[in-house]
């Protein structure tokens, strides 16, 4: 895996021969996004539900959840999120799903960090576990969009980030066209925590790129639970 430090270097010298460009919308700028995108990106200002991230009403009643999840036995605490998955940020999240998408995944976990840093650290998290792919799709895809974003989500919060945590046992179908319970019927039981791992009693922030029903989430923070972990938090990038 080609490193940040080698990334950054090859950046610095192209800079210094072709103007640098917005990653999302390719005007030119002094910075990896540009401002109209950057503000794009992190202007989420509708209320969510503190348990599954999703929007809700004015007036909604949060206890125990929203409406949506209220039901539903979760076993992550809370969820927190940059966005909707909706304009820029779904075409971002889109776009670190394919190709050379990693360092854009980076920024936009710096900018999840940024932007939400106080409700991260209100659950005082004490590592970062990003959601794993399985090897099979790594090797094609060449990276984990999630441990991209969870890496400089870590970095600055000041948390270690530890991706060998949590183990993918098999490459589960795309759950992009699954109904809700084929959704959560894919990915019950797909996960293992690595041989050595201690996880008792650390509070666990994982992190994903986007969250719809919360199958993936729940599928991985059952198995952080079952090790021991004493609290599972979820950061996505996008909540549909």
């Amino acid at each position: 895996m080609i490193t940040r430090a080698y990334r950054t270097l090859v950046s610095g010298v192209a800079d210094l021969i072709w103007p640098r460009r917005c990653w999302l919308c390719e005007t030119e700028t002094a910075a990896a996004l540009c401002d109209p995108c950057r503000d794009a990106l992190t202007a989420d200002v509708l209320p969510t539900c503190p348990r599954c991230a999703g929007t809700v009403g004015p007036h909604t009643d949060l206890t125990d959840g929203c409406p949506q999840c209220r039901s539903s036995r979760l076993r992550f605490d809370a969820a927190v999120r940059l966005g909707p998955y909706d304009g820029r940020l779904r075409e971002a999240v889109i776009r670190i799903k394919h190709g050379p998408g990693e360092p854009l995944a980076e920024e936009l976990g710096g900018l999840l960090a940024t932007v939400r840093a106080e409700s991260l650290t209100a659950h005082r998290p004490d590592v970062v576990v990003p959601v794993p792919l399985h090897w099979w799709r790594r090797w094609g895809r060449g990276y984990n969009q999630s441990e991209a974003v969870a890496r400089l989500l870590a970095d600055r919060l000041g948390l270690p980030c530890w991706p060998g945590w949590l183990a993918r046992t098999r490459p589960t179908p795309s759950q992009r066209a699954q109904s809700a319970a084929a959704r959560w019927a894919n990915v019950r039981g797909a996960f293992r925590v690595r041989r050595g791992v201690t996880a008792r009693d650390a509070r666990v922030l994982l992190v994903d790129d986007v969250m719809t029903t919360g199958a993936t989430a729940d599928a991985a923070a059952t198995t952080l639970r079952q090790a021991g972990a004493a609290q599972v938090i979820v950061a996505v990038l996008a909540r549909r």
